[in-house]
């Protein structure tokens, strides 16, 4: 289809559209004619890579590369692609015959690109135009002779360029129209020699008609003005000359020297070179010619992107008073270097990847181009550094960027991938380009608490609504996959809600009390904070809370019956005749608390430093101090003073009246039984007959436990254990031996006291056993006191020299005191113990809970070990 001269208002079109397949080019191309409507559909590029046309807009399909100027769009509703731009083929491609445009589009889920190229094909819409019209031609000019004629420019390429030219009819001249290729060339040629004095100027039409369908021309009015004398023009000795310049050439460096000769004489054979080709600005701003010379001088840089050739006419001239010239054609190739490093873009990046992303996963999209030619502009494309990344070619000079294996954004939240591309030239050049990519979290971590167990103590009676504790759990993800609440496991230890007990803040994590504790009711209790994210799925993680109530001296002793401390007075009776140390009465008292709380102590608080009464302070016993006299009163009012070893400390007072009566008859009360004959006997023989009997029993037992031990006794038991042995000796004391330690326990023949020593043997034993008084078996590790034995010590050595000082009461369901002091001695038949050393046993632990007591005794280079457990 051809266009007139019209084109401007109504324009046609002619869309040539080709699918090209071939899996080398990996394009679709289309053709276009220039100056086309807008909004012209230039093909379905949806339909023609097969799209779905209704998924266009969803998936993001669009023009995502090209030039500058945005010539082309996508309609997204019907998958065309049209026109948004005048096309002007001349402004797009000045230089150059072929033209096209290439675009990228990019359709996204999943992420592909298309390559697509448009042929913008030349309409005769430009008329061929001349930069000058005078001429001057000296007279003596021989006939036949040529003068070139400067080219009509036709901006239209092809078939629309210039292809003939044609001269109005006169007596003087004809024109030569010469074709060289794609170029066509006119000369004037003379075929009438010229007379000045007849016509001085010639005036002559020259027309321009290039090769469009209609034709399109133009014309040149040319006056040719008629020199006379010098008849002898300069000549060239080739009509084209060609010279190689690098790009990085220097400035004023001489690339070629013309020489013209003239045969003419004086002035007339004078020559002068110049630039005919003055409408060629880049030929004026990069050349320079030397008029007297000849020579070609470079005056800017050359670039081989810029311009690969030029083509420069030149004119000789001589100097005459008609001057003559000739002209010659002098192609100036432009040799490629290296000296453009490759270009990096990015045409597509997603910013932000999710850190499970699998390996694979397409990042962005990289295209890589160099400016330079052949092996200069070969680039090859690499990830510089360690990164979790993948560069893959697709093709040419296209590449993907992917994951090459799996994020973590706790440990890398984001990376700064640089991406070199490096070309095959000598030397080579490279550059890079640094891609962000922001790794997105997902909830992959469940919040952490520093430890699993968290022991908390609370007093009891604390207020209610106190922060016993606070709670802090951490998540290493971000946002709402790091914002964590707490909330309350009830773990069933209680049969009461926990939610009645505690309370726990759900975003601070503090524990608050919901209610005043009480010791004496729960002394400690377990529960199970559960630390929960906001991601999605949320992710949770659990801490055991142990609570211990720590006791508070918040209960007063209370007296135990027959006495009471409801401000009853009671009385007791005791014979004018007593003794020093009469017993007069016990004073027994509980305390509900615990530990020093409930160790209690007995004083005489009323009257104050009395001289005849005296009291018990660990056991309450009351008993007088001396022998009574006949200025004593009868009756004695008493208050006893009970109290606790809190902070601060409680008390409970009893109140006794003690009458002091003539003869033991009248001593009966309702909280003294009367002795019997039997029973007054002195309480000395009471003692020794405890004494003998205890002893004879002990015996018994060990002997018992001794044979029944050997009875039982296996052989692969025998290699490991010793059979106790319990022996008596001619002083009246018992040992009790196990494997190499031997233990002897003596008793005295004091009246009122006895000794109780520990001889550990000179070998080292392990841990000693404590021996059950009530016939237990002595193969246990460990022995302990029956609940119904009362066993009361207070035994005080007088004649050997060492003592064991203790005062172990042991009661079912009450410890009122366990105390134990040692002293024990060792025997040795070493130099260095020539006689029986008595050395402190010192107590490891102490309290008032049933516990293990271990004494342990250093010397002789032995440890001793002796265990205790005291329980109620």
């Amino acid at each position: 289809i051809s266009v007139g001269p019209q084109y401007s208002c109504v324009g046609f079109l002619l869309v040539l559209f080709s699918w090209l397949s071939d899996q080398a080019s990996g394009q679709i191309v289309y053709s276009l004619t220039e100056e086309v409507k807008l909004g012209t559909p230039v093909g379905n590029i949806a339909k023609d890579v097969n799209l779905v046309i209704k998924e266009l807009g969803a998936r993001g399909f669009q023009i995502v590369s090209g030039p500058n100027k945005h010539y082309f769009g996508v309609n997204s509703d019907t998958g065309f692609l049209y026109v948004k731009e005048r096309v002007d083929r001349e402004e797009l491609c000045p230089d150059s015959a072929a033209c096209s445009v290439h675009l990228e589009a990019v359709v996204n889920r999943p992420l592909q690109l298309y390559r697509v190229k448009i042929n913008v094909l030349d309409i005769n819409d430009n008329s061929p135009v001349f930069p000058v019209s005078h001429m001057a031609i000296a007279e003596s000019t021989m006939t036949g002779t040529k003068f070139p004629l400067l080219n009509a420019v036709d901006p239209d390429v092809g078939s629309n360029s210039v292809k003939n030219y044609k001269l109005s009819s006169n007596e003087y001249f004809s024109i030569d129209v010469n074709t060289d290729g794609a170029l066509v060339s006119a000369e004037l040629v003379l075929n009438k020699a010229l007379d000045r004095e007849k016509q001085p100027v010639i005036h002559l039409l020259l027309t321009a008609v290039d090769g469009g369908k209609p034709p399109r021309s133009g014309t040149l009015q040319i006056f040719v003005n008629v020199l006379d004398a010098n008849d002898n023009a300069p000549a060239f000795e080739n009509a084209v000359y060609k010279v190689s310049v690098a790009e990085n050439v220097m400035i004023g460096a001489t690339i070629i020297k013309l020489n013209a000769t003239d045969p003419d004489e004086d002035i007339n054979g004078q020559v002068v070179y110049s630039f005919s080709s003055e409408g060629a600005k880049d030929i004026l701003n990069k050349f320079a010619i030397n008029p007297n010379t000849g020579e070609i001088t470079v005056t800017d840089n050359l670039n081989y992107e810029e311009s690969s050739v030029y083509e420069i006419r030149i004119e000789a001239r001589d100097k005459g008073h008609t001057p003559l010239a000739s002209h010659c054609k002098v192609l100036v190739k432009i040799i490629d270097i290296n000296d453009n490093a490759p270009e990096i873009k990015m045409t597509s990046l997603y910013e932000t990847v999710k850190e499970d992303a699998t390996p694979g996963t397409v990042v962005a999209l990289i295209t890589v181009s160099d400016k330079d030619d052949a092996r200069n502009a070969v680039v090859h494309c690499y990830i510089s550094g360690i990164a979790p990344f993948l560069l893959e070619k697709s093709y040419r000079n296209y590449y993907s960027l992917k994951l090459g294996s799996t994020l973590d954004r706790e440990k890398t939240s984001q990376y700064n991938v640089t991406i070199t591309a490096t070309d095959e030239g000598s030397p080579p050049l490279s550059s890079t380009s640094v891609i962000t990519v922001h790794v997105s979290d997902v909830n992959d971590n469940a919040p952490r608490f520093p430890e699993p167990v968290i022991n908390v103590y609370v007093k009891e009676n604390s207020q209610i609504g106190t922060v016993i504790s606070t709670v802090s759990a951490t998540d290493p993800d971000e946002n709402e996959n790091a914002r964590v609440s707490y909330t309350l496991v009830d773990s069933g230890s209680l049969n009461v809600p926990f939610s009645t007990l505690i309370n726990v803040n759900s975003a601070s994590g503090e524990i608050h009390s919901m209610r005043s504790y009480n010791y004496e009711e729960v002394k400690t209790f377990q529960f199970q904070v559960q630390a929960t994210d906001s991601g999605v799925p949320p992710l949770s993680s659990n801490v055991t809370v142990n609570v211990f109530i720590l006791d508070e001296n918040d209960n007063s002793p209370g007296v135990l019956p027959p006495y009471s401390d409801q401000g009853s007075v009671n009385s007791e009776n005791i014979p004018y005749s007593a003794e020093a140390g009469y017993f007069v009465a016990k004073i027994r008292a509980v305390d509900a608390d615990s530990g020093y709380n409930a160790l209690l102590s007995y004083h005489i608080a009323e009257p104050k430093g009395s001289n005849l009464f005296r009291i018990g302070t660990s056991n309450g016993e009351i008993r007088t101090k001396r022998r009574m006299s006949d200025n004593d009163l009868k009756t004695h009012p008493l208050l006893i003073l009970v109290s606790d070893n809190g902070e601060p400390s409680l008390s409970a007072t009893v109140s006794i009246d003690v009458v002091v009566v003539e003869s033991k008859g009248e001593m009966q009360t309702p909280f003294r039984p009367v002795p019997s004959k039997e029973e007054s006997f002195s309480d000395l023989n009471l003692y020794l007959l405890i004494a003998i009997v205890s002893v004879s029993l002990i015996f018994l037992l060990g002997l018992i436990t001794l044979v029944a031990v050997k009875c039982h006794r296996t052989d692969g038991s025998l290699s490991r254990y010793s059979a106790p042995v319990i022996t008596t000796h001619p002083d009246g004391s018992w040992s009790y031996s196990k494997s190499t330690q031997q233990y002897d326990v003596c008793f005295s023949s004091d009246t009122l006291k006895s000794d109780v020593v520990v001889l550990p043997t000179p070998f080292p034993p392990a841990e000693a056993e404590l021996i059950s008084i009530n016939g237990g078996d002595s193969l246990k590790r460990n022995q302990t006191l029956p609940k119904s034995e009362k066993v009361r010590w207070n035994r005080h050595l007088t004649s050997r020299g060492f003592l064991i000082s203790s005062s172990l009461v042991l009661r079912w369901r009450l410890v009122v005191s366990c105390s134990l002091s040692l002293f024990s001695r060792c025997a040795c038949s070493s130099p260095e113990c020539p006689s029986r050393q008595f050395l402190p046993l010192v107590l490891q632990s102490w309290s008032i809970v049933p516990v293990r007591y271990f004494v342990t005794s250093q010397g002789c280079g032995q440890t001793h070990r002796l265990a205790f457990h005291c329980s109620p």
